[in-house]
């Protein structure tokens, strides 16, 4: 799907013209992607790195023309169990037009963003689709800890593996998104380094370094994050090792309870021992039974000390 937009006053609006100056190409088939190779002069390597999630952030300049790969934060489901992920955006600046490649449909301006400029030329259109950008994984990242503080308070009283696997997914995120704002970061420096080439205005260039300010920002947030929900791991796997520790305390208190019942209840209803021992005073038959089970629960006490298999158990019960 292909989308136009041109300048109306200092903001964009869609538009049908061949000569708007920001195309967006969403997810292109392949008829697209000729066009796109054809108009842009785009090899296809380089359309299918801007199409690749796994494609590190770069970027690389030409005479009249800019060529970067960014990461963005992949729009969050409740389906993802607790997973974010990141997908790549290929971004053409070619004289007077200025081309996006997606994955997906996004808003690219968000107007309800902290700071939207006016929007005069093509490179403030990049800079504030990738300020927002920036503001989205903020906000990933605020939706991370709400996250981590929920499961904490499960994983307090849980003793299941399902909360600590999201903590994991959530942690695992945090080092992706850590390694796609870092990239990020390189490609802003070089793109800053070359502001001036690119002929990239004054007001321009106050917007790209505030950019950066937030993005060095946004690294140092998703390092902490990462580092507290990694750091507190280890410690959440023992509370729910503790969980489950003392319930199994509560059940051997349980059976602790109900043990001697359930002697004098198998000793009562043995009819065989009744039968075998009826021209015995029933008094000195259970008498000696009992004696007889006390001895036995000594002899095998004795052995087990002796084998040294009591010793063995004690060392891995503690």
């Amino acid at each position: 799907m292909i989308k136009k937009f041109q300048f109306v006053g200092k903001s964009l609006v869609a538009s049908e013209s061949g000569d708007s100056p920001l195309w967006v190409y969403i997810n292109p088939d392949s008829e697209e992607k000729n066009s796109l190779m054809t108009n842009c002069n785009i090899d296809d390597h380089t359309l299918s790195s801007a199409l690749d999630p796994d494609e590190a952030s770069r970027v690389e300049f030409g005479k009249d023309s800019l060529f970067l790969i960014w990461k963005r934060p992949l729009q969050y489901s409740g389906e993802d169990n607790f997973s974010f992920n990141v997908a790549s955006v290929g971004v053409f600046l070619i004289k007077e037009r200025l081309v996006l490649v997606l994955t997906e449909d996004i808003s690219l301006i968000d107007t309800g963003a902290i700071r939207v400029p006016p929007l005069d030329s093509l490179p403030d259109v990049l800079l504030t689709f990738l300020y927002n950008t920036v503001q989205h994984y903020l906000v990933h990242l605020k939706i991370t800890k709400s996250i981590a503080r929920e499961l904490e308070q499960r994983i307090s009283t849980s003793m299941e593996n399902r909360h600590l696997i999201q903590m994991f997914n959530l942690s695992e995120s945090l080092v992706y998104y850590l390694n796609a704002i870092n990239g990020n970061n390189v490609v802003l420096n070089r793109l800053r380094s070359y502001a001036e080439k690119m002929n990239f205005g004054p007001q321009t260039i106050d917007l790209l370094d505030d950019l950066i300010i937030e993005n060095n920002q946004c690294f140092q947030q998703a390092e902490i994050y990462s580092r507290v929900i990694a750091g507190l791991m280890d410690a959440r796997g023992t509370l729910v090792n503790n969980n489950m520790g003392v319930l199994l305390k509560n059940l051997t208190i349980i059976n602790v309870i109900f043990l001697p019942l359930n002697l004098i209840a198998g000793i009562g209803g043995m009819s065989e021992f009744s039968m075998m021992t009826q021209g015995i005073d029933w008094r000195i038959s259970y008498f000696l039974f009992f004696v007889a089970l006390v001895l036995i629960g000594c002899f095998t006490a004795f052995m087990l000390r002796t084998t040294g298999l009591m010793g063995d158990l004690t060392k891995k019960k503690s």
